[in-house]
């Protein structure tokens, strides 16, 4: 991890100015990438993520400042959406409207379970959000056991969407 844990540390404050939130702080209280809920144990880190394309590479393009550099490297990025980007090649995403609409949207999180997830390892927490995320993404789950329910072992592109989906959420999409 090297240069994320000389960057963020815990007691570190967090200040967020993009374009969807202005003056939002927050603390770190954890090391980065370390002491996750027992009960959550993502497969890929938001770097590796980013990397492999997810979110058509139009995610976090304004969260250059808030988080490490590094990630930024060599993530697949675009300033319009570019399924092309996404590691399975298909359309993943929903209007941000309709993550509003659901009530998907938790917390100090506009851009929603990604963006937790990207300060949770990063070191914040927030106890009732927290809990509230990874329980949405333990339900995720399902996808994988549809997955082994419905694809030839080894074949990767069965299933593409729910793959997307997977890796979106942190698991492996490669089951």
């Amino acid at each position: 991890m090297g240069v994320i844990e000389a960057v963020y540390h815990p007691g570190q404050v967090i200040t967020v100015n993009d374009r969807m939130q202005r003056d939002y702080t927050y603390s770190l209280a954890a090391p980065a990438g370390q002491d996750f809920d027992p009960g959550f144990t993502p497969h890929h880190t938001p770097r590796e993520m980013l990397e492999m394309g997810v979110f058509e590479g139009k995610y976090c393009t304004d969260c250059t400042d808030e988080l490490p550099e590094d990630w930024f490297t060599n993530a697949k990025l675009s300033s319009t959406p570019d399924s092309a980007l996404n590691y399975f090649g298909v359309k993943s995403r929903q209007p941000l409207s309709i993550w509003r609409d659901k009530g998907w949207i938790i917390g100090d999180d506009p851009r929603g379970w990604f963006q937790w997830y990207c300060r949770y390892y990063l070191g914040r927490r927030d106890a009732g959000v927290d809990a509230k995320q990874i329980k949405r993404w333990r339900a995720f789950a399902r996808h994988a056991a549809q997955i082994r329910k419905n694809c030839n072992p080894g074949d990767i592109f069965c299933r593409p969407r729910q793959r997307q989906g997977l890796l979106q959420w942190a698991y492996d999409p490669l089951i």
